[in-house]
């Protein structure tokens, strides 16, 4: 028996590929492997701190004294980058602590290299974490409605950039949505002597249900409203592809699609459309998600962990932040 066009592939039986475990490891199309995982890490100021994120089992929030026994684990694990979260002792409402030349991040950064010279580091650049009100830039009014101001905070974002490079940051990774961020970035690292630095943006982000437990993590909730004015709306893809259109003519180097989970579709058109290096980060509402059922006996973790980046994969994904990479690193070297 054969199609119409004689090509007899009515005959083929794909279950003959499936048979023997060492052929359905020879024609897998995707493999995961520990180079494609990026692991988050939360900086706390402080002294002797490990602190267990309640609504992040196995995530903690790490005082510079103690983030080298986080920095240790990575790198005996092989996993080999990092993304940096500070939160700071003092938050006013400019962020100012963002750009300490001694600043939580900027510490952060010395101390991996130090510790772990070939690990790379790339650091969120974003006012959130630094802010009063926990919003990604300084405020203005505006016929009787508070919202960023998106120019005052350019200038802002540069410059906390600027002190991650000086610091020996690799990668610097926008996340405030503003407009023109990637071009304002681009322009002070250059002019700092820093044109080297790749930037990985978040260039897809989106207001998204996902972000509660990251919230927790990085303290970085809003005093008020919500995100929704620079964040993406969930139900827009072709406003994805514009973002990342706007973001790689401004000189991003990499694009990032956030949350992972219910954006695979984007990850995919974005890979389709633009052919760069696409990042997907496996955020906390999914990983705690995942959490809440495994340790209810509802699935079998390190199955869905596994099946999920690979999916990421398929979907056009070339790295994965995900706070499950040391365990993801340690069940591939098992094997």
């Amino acid at each position: 028996m054969t199609d119409e066009s004689g090509s007899g592939y009515l005959l083929h039986r794909p279950r003959r590929l499936r048979g023997h475990p060492r052929l359905r490891d020879l024609v897998r199309e995707q493999r995961l492997t520990v180079d494609d995982l990026i692991y988050p890490l939360f900086v706390y100021h402080g002294k002797d701190l490990r602190r267990e994120v309640a609504s992040m089992p196995g995530q903690y929030q790490w005082s510079l004294d103690r983030l080298g026994e986080a920095v240790a684990e990575v790198d005996e694990l092989g996993i080999p980058a990092v993304l940096l979260f500070g939160i700071p002792a003092h938050k006013d409402a400019r962020g100012s602590a963002a750009s300490l030349e001694g600043g939580i991040v900027q510490e952060a950064v010395r101390l991996v290299k130090r510790q772990a010279p070939g690990l790379l580091v790339i650091t969120d650049v974003c006012c959130c974490e630094y802010t009063d009100h926990g919003h990604c830039g300084p405020l203005t009014e505006s016929g009787g409605r508070v919202d960023v101001d998106n120019d005052t905070t350019l200038p802002l974002l540069a410059e906390q950039s600027v002190s991650h490079a000086k610091a020996g940051a690799d990668v610097v990774a926008p996340s405030g949505m503003m407009d023109g961020m990637v071009g304002a970035i681009r322009a002070g690292l250059d002019g700092a002597g820093f044109a080297r630095i790749p930037i990985l943006s978040y260039a897809a982000k989106f207001a998204s249900g996902y972000y509660g437990p990251f919230r927790d993590a990085a303290e970085s909730a809003p005093s008020f409203g919500d995100r929704r004015t620079y964040q993406m709306d969930p139900a827009n893809g072709d406003e994805a592809l514009r973002e990342v259109a706007l973001d790689l003519a401004e000189g991003a180097d990499m694009v990032m699609v956030k949350p992972a989970l219910a954006y695979l579709d984007i990850v995919r058109r974005v890979k389709d459309r633009f052919g760069v290096p696409v990042a997907t980060y496996n955020v906390s509402g999914e990983y705690a998600m995942v959490k809440a059922a495994a340790a209810r006996g509802w699935i079998d973790e390190r199955r869905v962990v596994l099946e999920t980046l690979t999916g990421f994969k398929r979907a056009g994904a070339d790295m994965i932040i995900t706070y499950h990479a040391p365990d993801v690193a340690r069940w591939l070297r098992e094997g």
